[in-house]
């Protein structure tokens, strides 16, 4: 009967085991999907962050590229836990899971807090950015920035091209007669922006400020998708690990 009761022990251990490695694999793919969502957000989109207010976008980006390389870093612990059966390891495994979600958890609530007050911010700060900052001294980059929104999104002010109007730039001398920055024309060429009709520019419903909202929500929501297909992976690994810690606790002792 003991001898029975330790075969069905050792099918359990087995059993749990390929389950925690194959979980493992899967975990492991989901941090590198997880890094590289926060490292192309900061390669491929950094030129719009320029124009936020706040930094809460490009931190929340931080924290996953952070998270992406622990859960990495820890799927290779997971593996040599499982082939070796050791039982520090796994305690180690398993307080790192719990780290990771944690994590995760913080860069879900700053999202979801940013998401809440995005539209005002961006309502505020790209009107007064464009007013006020544009191609004036030491904002070389904000106004690199404003330009490749126009070009990208293909849109022109804050809500209108008639926003421009109020801007230091446009009356200024350094305009040269222009009624809107180059940026905003469809065939960007020299002071091409001293003519404002809706066939030389882009005269967009909504003006720059609605197509950057709906891209920065489409981006909260795809890393948010992504911290929570990885966090109910790592409460399943959770559950695994703390069965097979328990299983390999009872069948040496």
């Amino acid at each position: 009967m003991a001898h029975y009761k330790a075969e069905q022990d050792d099918w359990l251990i087995v059993y749990l085991k390929y389950l925690l490695f194959i979980f493992n694999f899967f975990f492991w793919v989901g941090g590198a999907a997880v890094m590289a969502v926060g490292v192309w957000t900061l390669v491929e989109k950094s030129g719009y962050l320029s124009v936020l207010a706040s930094s809460t976008f490009a931190a929340s980006a931080y924290i996953l590229i952070f998270a992406g390389a622990l859960v990495m870093v820890t799927g290779f612990l997971g593996f040599g836990a499982i082939i070796r059966e050791d039982r520090s390891c796994l305690s180690t495994y398993f307080c790192l899971l719990l780290v990771i979600f944690l994590v995760e958890l913080v860069a879900g609530v700053l999202a979801h807090m940013y998401y809440q007050r995005l539209s005002d911010e961006l309502k505020q700060h790209l009107s007064r950015t464009l007013a006020e900052n544009y191609r004036q001294p030491g904002a070389s980059d904000l106004t690199t920035s404003v330009d490749r929104l126009q070009q990208d999104f293909k849109c022109c002010g804050s809500n209108s091209s008639a926003d421009w109007q109020h801007s230091a730039y446009i009356l200024s001398r350094e305009a040269e007669g222009r009624r809107v920055p180059d940026s905003c024309c469809k065939t960007v060429v020299a002071r091409c922006g001293q003519r404002a009709h809706p066939s030389n520019i882009y005269k967009v419903e909504g003006g720059c400020i609605t197509k950057l909202e709906q891209f920065l929500a489409d981006h909260l929501l795809l890393m948010g998708a992504v911290g929570i297909g990885v966090a109910c992976l790592q409460i399943c690994g959770m559950v695994l690990t703390c069965c097979l810690h328990r299983r390999l606790q009872l069948h040496f002792y």
